[in-house]
């Protein structure tokens, strides 16, 4: 216990502030987050993917453009509009199982400008 932890430092060594003037400073600046587009001007794409999943099927949902936050916010009322698990990486939606149709029309009551891709 002879070292101090460096777990709360931030890189400037401040450990704590009072000031709300510090958080500010804390955000990143160079954030690579899109501006946020209205849903009627974007395009999202809804495909099936069992690549490298064990066989299990995976509805996918690409090209928002938006903020990481409001992708992660788009994906959560996702699954719990299909009632399945998922997750958010690397820009894309992932939704467990087939839940292509739901997707679909989901995201088109919400404005959205949705293809399919894939067959079926």
């Amino acid at each position: 216990m002879g070292k101090k932890s460096k777990k709360w430092q931030r890189s400037d060594g401040m450990v704590y502030s009072t000031n709300p003037e510090e958080y500010d400073r804390g955000v990143s600046e160079d954030s690579d987050d899109q501006p946020s587009l209205p849903p009627q001007f974007q395009k999202l794409y809804v495909s099936l993917d069992r690549k490298q999943r064990g066989g299990k099927s995976v509805t996918l949902v690409e090209g928002f453009q938006g903020s990481d936050l409001e992708l992660a916010d788009l994906g959560k009322t996702l699954k719990q509009h299909c009632g399945v698990g998922g997750s958010v990486k690397d820009g894309l939606i992932l939704i467990q199982g087939d839940q292509r149709k739901k997707t679909l029309a989901y995201l088109e009551n919400q404005g959205y400008q949705v293809k399919s891709k894939g067959g079926r």
